[in-house]
């Protein structure tokens, strides 16, 4: 095998069992809460989950720097592993501060999955940078597709064992992170480049910092906005989906089937998101991104109580997502940042999931009192930032085609 090969298929295979981990508990989280509480709280768990994300994602950075990506991947394999027990015995006893907590931890996965996206571009040519990627971030379409699939199963399995029947899936998210975990601590650094990361990338540079240089640079600005902004309207759009689906009559198997398709959206076109970036330029790339986010929040609006259009508008958000962030994690990677590369990724990230967590803290207060298509409304406007900031940056885009 060649010493190139070995590293990207670890990674292709944690993301598929990582895949499994996040779309199993995504599927029934929102859920899980209500049955605790009640629907003006529905989005707290995936806003904690979200929020555990981008609370992991500066220290994994930081790890990343000084140990490697391999020790910084398995680390955050085995938060969530942690989240996810701690989910599971708290749905045994009845306990939401519980239950919330080991959400925190649980988010550790989402956070771990990102970064291998980075990973991957570590292993390859700016030239290929978009398709190797996009490739790797492919991958979490097998385990994320059939995760929330295994919902029903997962609740006769929980109820067979004595847990709640929402909690089931959780077992499965269990197993996932831990073989997770275990492929890349054991596999990733054979056949793996000398270093994880380049020399420069190892200098101590506060996250704060790494903004603050992103900031006064338009294109590096523009791409941590859209990210930012494709997340949390992705995020507060569908972690409500389950909630609203459910409030309508559907069962778990047509709601893991609405999140598959979602999550089917998200990433099983990624390489092909990849191929467009490298070929036409991630900023174009960007703007189909936006457009498609766009259509979805449109059709939720026009028929939120129609299955199909949810389901399609739930697809094309995972569609526009994945265009939106292939295209920014692209324009990320090909600005000159040196030694603050590595430390603005983890910010970005960071960012990312904090967006996320508010839309979701707002969705489940925005679907109780606007509904289903007032909230897809109201997070639409979220995508301005990021079409301003796109906006601003067209310039340096016109003047490098000319040069």
């Amino acid at each position: 095998m060649q010493p190139s090969l070995r590293p990207l298929i670890t990674l292709f295979v944690s993301n598929v069992l990582g895949g499994v981990g996040v779309a199993s508990g995504i599927a029934v989280g929102s859920l899980l809460v209500v049955s605790m509480s009640s629907t003006e709280f529905a989005g707290i768990g995936q806003a904690l989950s979200v929020l555990g994300a981008g609370m992991l994602a500066v220290p994994l950075a930081r790890l990343a720097t000084r140990r490697g990506r391999r020790i910084a991947l398995a680390s955050g394999y085995a938060v969530a592993t942690v989240g996810a027990l701690v989910v599971l015995i708290a749905a045994a006893i009845s306990s939401l501060p519980l239950l919330l907590l080991g959400l925190v931890a649980f988010g550790a996965a989402q956070a771990t999955n990102l970064q291998t996206r980075y990973a991957a571009s570590e292993l390859a040519s700016r030239e290929r940078r978009g398709r190797v990627m996009s490739t790797v971030m492919w991958a979490t379409t097998l385990g994320s597709v059939t995760g929330p699939n295994l919902s029903a199963a997962g609740g006769v399995l929980g109820e067979s064992i004595g847990l709640p029947r929402l909690a089931g899936p959780y077992l499965f998210s269990l197993a996932g992170f831990i073989l997770a975990g275990l492929v890349v601590f054991l596999l990733f650094h054979r056949g793996a480049p000398p270093a994880d990361l380049a020399p420069s990338s190892r200098s101590a540079v506060s996250a704060r910092a790494a903004l603050g240089w992103a900031a006064r640079h338009r294109d590096a600005r523009f791409a941590v906005t859209l990210t930012v902004a494709a997340h949390a309207v992705m995020v507060g759009i569908m972690s409500m989906t389950p909630v609203h689906l459910g409030q309508l009559g559907f069962g778990l198997g047509t709601i893991g089937l609405t999140i598959s398709l979602h999550i089917l959206g998200m990433y099983a076109l990624s390489p092909v998101f990849g191929w467009i970036a490298d070929r036409i330029g991630p900023r174009r790339t960007a703007l189909l991104g936006l457009i498609i986010i766009t259509a979805s929040a449109c059709l939720a609006f026009v028929a939120p109580r129609n299955l199909a259009t949810v389901i399609t508008a739930l697809t094309l958000l995972g569609l526009g997502w994945s265009a939106s962030i292939i295209a920014s994690s692209v324009l990320l990677g090909s600005v000159d940042s040196g030694e603050v590369r590595v430390p603005l990724q983890g910010a970005t990230d960071a960012l990312m999931s904090y967006g996320g967590a508010a839309a979701a803290l707002l969705a489940g207060v925005l679907l109780a009192a606007l509904g289903f298509g007032g909230l897809a409304v109201v997070m639409l406007l979220v995508l301005i930032p990021a079409a301003v900031t796109g906006w601003i940056a067209r310039p340096r885009a016109r003047a490098s085609r000319s040069a």
